[in-house]
């Protein structure tokens, strides 16, 4: 693995919250590492499970999403859904052989600016450490 690896990361983020966050992260000038792709969804529990595993295999070094915390979704229980599909991700990339580490969620509200900067800052050294993307084909999204 070279030093000179820099992950590349796709982010699907609440448009409510996380989207929000990342908002003011960087209105208030925090410092984080500019690695994720961020893609706007209305809600956490709009991420198909194929956008995930196609990310992935399109080049993605890992992928995040990003929502409201449990109970503070405006769609009601879409976080929900999302951690519930994201525990099934889990199972399904162990079961063929992937690395279920290159997935996170992430509960992330629009007052967390700081935390958002934390969260992708920490993501971004895991999967620089982590190494590239091992079924990654010649093609990124």
């Amino acid at each position: 693995m070279s030093d000179t690896f820099e992950p590349r990361i796709v982010g699907f983020f609440c448009k409510w919250c996380t989207y929000a966050g990342a908002d003011l992260a960087g209105t208030s000038r925090l410092q984080y590492p500019p690695n994720v792709l961020p893609i706007r969804v209305m809600c956490s529990s709009r991420v198909d499970p194929v956008f995930l595993i196609t990310a992935y295999l399109r080049g993605a070094d890992a992928v995040l999403i990003g929502g409201c915390h449990p109970g503070d979704c405006h769609y009601i229980e879409g976080n929900y859904y999302t951690r519930r599909r994201m525990a099934m991700m889990k199972t399904i990339f162990e079961s063929l052989g992937l690395e279920p580490e290159r997935l996170r969620l992430s509960w992330i509200s629009a007052s967390e600016g700081p935390r958002f900067a934390s969260v992708i800052t920490e993501y971004t050294e895991n999967t620089r450490k982590k190494g590239p993307n091992p079924v990654k084909s010649k093609v990124f999204i």
